[in-house]
């Protein structure tokens, strides 16, 4: 009320009793007005409180709706163990950071003897102590019921190599669990208990989940059981993993989080809480999850067979940079680069080169190079699908057996040896000598021709490019011998850069000279 009161203007224009009622009309008028806009103030404040309230999230249905799924999962391992003077509770600390950072943390309880913190001095070593060879902890993690009749899932390094895992409920029943199959490629294990009627979770779409959205995640941290953090999806398809596009949120993970379901605001699981980047050791704001979707296509082989088949071509692969997408007429930066074809393999048997770039796989495109194990990962071994690959300035469909994914293969590079040829050339706006290839060298890379570097100076050295590196397409036509080189080198335009798909023992690989005039 004061502050329509304070400015009344009439006193100015009018007098004696004309000015009075005036005066009391207005502080009426101004009286009632004050208290309607009071009103409405207090009405639009309390819509506004209103509106707060309602936009902030309530996890305490979800909690009381998802918790009961949620379990703690503890480990035990066999094996002949020494103890410290930090005792059993320092030794367990450092396991569970070992478990899920994967090296020991300096500065921590527990960490060996000897190996302090950087720049700090060495703590002397303290004479272990034997322990008796049987059942010791091995770690702690959380996991989440998938059915009723007891099939829970978790991550693979909760469970992985242990001899035995006991798993305590909400309602804290324990079961002593069977490892149903574990897939260490997904980070995904399923265990079960001998239980029936089990509150089972309700499985997200994760196509669905919206960056910025709120979720929730329940675990065990430290062996904290059923605690509860929140936050929302930071990012979506990370690629911190082979074969999964990881979910980025900003819930609070720690060790013992692993395995416990990330939740959305249905009360639905979207993702199995995995990792997290830290620099320290400890949570640092980013957490990663492992899509629901991903998680349940891998639980539903290991449930069936125990184990997980893959479909593989044979291939190393890298990316496409958009400097050389540019050069080579691609248009942008997608695909996946061949650097190496493995002997033998689906793709060797296909046709796949090195030097191709791999950007469909049965009509799916390949917007970058993570993408091609995922979906061909996906792909049941033995059926015939068709790639397409863009080669030398074309799209050509190739039709691949798929193979059945067992190990990792990865291809040596090796130096070429053998006798010199004799030919030489020199290109000096490339800062290249080249000679021919033996016959010899082109049966050990497998390929039909092409010119070895002996010397790489100026241009191609900054290139990156070196002696014995096999110089197989430039400017995006195959190259076959000093001739075919020197034909093509001709006509070049000294003032732009030039493509080169060199090969460098068993990898392939593009990459671009900007010629220097001297």
């Amino acid at each position: 009320m004061k502050r329509f009161t304070k400015s009344r203007p009439a006193k100015w224009f009018f007098s004696g009793a004309a000015i009075t009622v005036f005066l009391m009309v207005s502080a009426q008028e101004w009286g009632t007005f004050g208290l309607h806009a009071q009103a409405q103030s207090s009405s639009t404040a309390s819509k506004e409180s209103s509106a707060v309230v309602r936009t902030l999230p309530d996890f305490t249905d979800l909690v009381d709706q998802v918790g009961p799924s949620v379990v703690n999962i503890r480990t035990l391992e066999r094996a002949q163990k020494t103890m410290g003077s930090g005792g059993d509770q320092d030794e367990e600390m450092q396991e569970l950071f070992r478990r899920f950072f994967g090296v020991p943390i300096p500065g921590i309880p527990g960490m060996p003897p000897g190996q302090g913190a950087p720049g700090q001095p060495k703590t002397p070593k303290a004479k272990p102590t034997p322990r008796s060879e049987e059942d010791q902890p091995k770690g702690v993690g959380s996991g989440f019921i998938l059915s009723g009749d007891g099939y829970i899932m978790t991550n693979a390094h909760v469970v992985d190599d242990s001899v035995k895992v006991i798993v305590t409920l909400p309602d804290k029943r324990e079961f002593k669990a069977k490892i149903i199959g574990v897939d260490r490629r997904t980070d995904v294990a399923v265990v079960k208990i001998d239980a029936t009627n089990l509150p089972a979770v309700k499985i997200g779409d994760v196509s669905k989940l919206r960056v910025g959205e709120w979720v929730m995640a329940i675990g065990s941290p430290f062996g904290l059981d059923n605690s509860v953090t929140a936050g929302i999806v930071s990012a979506k398809q990370r690629d911190t993993g082979e074969f999964l596009p990881f979910i980025q949120t900003d819930v609070a993970i720690n060790p013992g989080n692993s395995g416990g379901p990330l939740i959305n605001m249905r009360g639905e699981v979207v993702g199995i809480n995995s990792q997290i980047y830290s620099r320290s050791g400890g949570y640092m704001g980013i957490s990663f999850s492992i899509p629901i979707d991903e998680a349940v296509r891998v639980s539903d082989q290991l449930r069936a067979s125990g184990r997980v088949q893959r479909g593989r071509l044979g291939v190393q692969i890298d990316q496409v940079s958009k400097e050389v997408a540019d050069n080579l007429g691609l248009g942008k930066s997608q695909g996946a680069l061949v650097r190496g074809v493995e002997a033998n393999s689906p793709a060797e048997k296909a046709g796949v080169e090195a030097g191709d770039i791999i950007v469909r796989f049965e009509g799916k495109n390949i917007e970058k190079f993570s993408d091609l194990p995922r979906i061909v990962g996906n792909t049941k071994p033995g059926i015939k699908a068709v790639l397409t690959v863009f080669r030398r300035g074309a799209y050509k469909d190739l039709t691949v057996v798929v193979g059945e994914f067992e190990k990792e293969v990865v291809a040596e590079d090796k130096d070429d040896s053998g006798d010199k040829p004799r030919q030489l050339a020199s290109y000096p706006t490339l800062g290249l000598s080249l000679s021919e290839l033996t016959e010899a060298q082109k049966k050990e890379l497998k390929i039909k021709g092409g010119v070895r570097i002996e010397s790489a100076s100026d241009a191609a050295a900054m290139a990156g490019l070196r002696e014995g590196d096999v110089i197989t397409v430039l400017a995006n036509v195959e190259i076959t011998n000093l001739k075919s080189f020197d034909a093509v080198a001709s006509h070049l335009d000294k003032t732009k850069p030039v493509s080169l798909l060199i090969r460098r023992g068993a990898w392939a690989q593009y990459t671009l000279i900007r010629p220097i005039i001297k």
